[in-house]
Parts: structure tokens; sequence; C-alpha cells
């Protein structure tokens, strides 16, 4: 079984060495590339002031968060739910970071995250399929066609969402690569370029935890009449050379 968590985490602010905190983490499950809608979501009280930045782009004030648990009241929770898995994070050393901060804060015995779970960087996976791009998770949402406009602001558990389609489909192999398309020529030349004449399927799209949708197109490639007339001929010369296992009455 591959099991993988999804994660991101909102904060106070940009840096830990500022004293910033964490404020919410979100977490969806994924086994053998599937959303299994288990997920891991908490607010969190940080005991202390939200930057005027951080809460233009995550939209949660300090007052929002006057009643919510404090990290040492999630955290045995949270590392169970990650335990032995692979984390996939956008941009992991920030997230990561302020996770082990948590942890030294409150002097847990094993304050690496790489103690509990492994940990895959999809920021790192994307300039190295994408150089010269921007490899933000919005760009990368435009690039692989993944639905962001119910977003209007950051949120852990959205964002989680978002990252995990862009993870499969930045992982999916011929389907993904015909999505790369970032020079802005029009998608359709782009597939008729690709295809040879063959037939392709409409678009598909697949549900996903929170709502969310992600349409990919099947490529449906058919055999023309000299190559089935080919492979009829080719299995005639098998037939006449004696008994065949597969072709028996």
């Amino acid at each position: 079984m591959n099991r993988q968590i999804v994660l991101d985490t909102e904060t106070t602010g940009l840096s830990t060495k500022n004293g910033h905190r964490i404020i919410e983490i979100g977490c969806l499950e994924l086994v053998n590339r599937r959303l299994t809608g288990r997920e891991f979501h908490r607010f969190l009280n940080p005991d202390r002031d939200i930057d005027e930045g951080a809460e233009r782009v995550h939209g949660i004030s300090r007052a929002d968060l006057d009643t919510a648990p404090r990290f040492p009241d999630v955290v045995d929770e949270f590392l169970t739910f990650i335990k032995d898995a692979e984390l996939i994070i956008h941009n992991a050393s920030f997230d990561v970071g302020f996770l082990e901060h948590e942890l030294q804060l409150m002097k847990h015995p094993q304050p690496s995250i790489e103690a509990h779970a492994s940990v895959l960087d999809t920021l790192t996976m994307a300039r190295e399929m994408h150089p010269g791009q921007r490899n933000s998770l919005d760009a990368l949402c435009k690039r692989y066609e993944v639905d962001a406009t119910k977003r209007d602001v950051h949120g852990a558990l959205i964002d989680s969402e978002l990252l995990a389609n862009v993870y499969l489909a930045m992982t999916g192999g011929q389907t993904a690569l015909s999505l790369d398309a970032d020079d802005g020529k029009d998608s359709s030349n782009s597939h008729a370029a690709h295809t040879d004449g063959h037939e392709r399927a409409p678009a598909l799209e697949v549900s996903i935890s929170g709502g969310g949708m992600v349409a990919t197109d099947l490529l449906v490639i058919t055999a023309s009449a000299e190559e089935t007339a080919a492979h009829e001929a080719m299995l005639e010369k098998i037939r006449e050379s004696g008994a065949c296992v597969w072709d028996i009455d």
C-alpha cells in the first residue's frame, strides 16, 4: 500500500525566527494515488498576533482563533495521522520548518518530521520538470488545468486539495504531460499535434474530496484498415505453424 499525505499549513507570518506560529494544518490522505476521504484539519491558537500581510493571504484573524486548540493539544492526533506516510508538500522547507518549530517549542522527544514520515517537495519536482517557469501552486494549477476558481483566499485544506490534483497530474504519465502547455498556444491545437489523426475521447471529469474537479483528455487510438489487415495476416501465419493455445476452438 502506497500511503501519502498531502499537507499544507497557514501561519501568523513568514519566519519562525520572528516567533511566528502555525494557525492551520490541512492534510488529505492518498492511498495508491486515490483520495480516500480521510483528512486531518485543525485551526490552532498561536498565542500571538497575526501579521497583516499573512492575514490578507489566508483571511484568518486572531479573533477567529481565540477558542481554537493549541498545537500540543492536537500533536498526538496529527503525528498518528502522518505516521510512516510520504508527505507531499509544496515548498516543503517552509511547512516542515514551522512544524518542527512547534515540536521544539513543546519539547517533543522526536522534533524532526522525518522521524515520523518521509517528505516529497513538489516545488523541487516542478522546478526540475519546468525549469525557468513559474512553479507556484497557482501557476501549476493553470498549467495542469486544475480548477482553482473556488479559492478566494489561501487555506490549508483547500490548498491541499489543489496540490493533490496537481501532484497526480504531474506524476500521471502521458495524460499529465499532454496538459503541460504553458506557451500560450491553443490547447486544442496542442492535442491535435499529438494524435496523428486518431480519435480523442471527450474530457473525463474526476471528482475530488471537497467538490473540486479535474478534466483530463483520454486519447483513443484505433487501428487503421492497413494495420488491421497486417494483424490478421500475421495471425494466419501463426495459425499455419501449428496449434496455438490462444486459438483453440
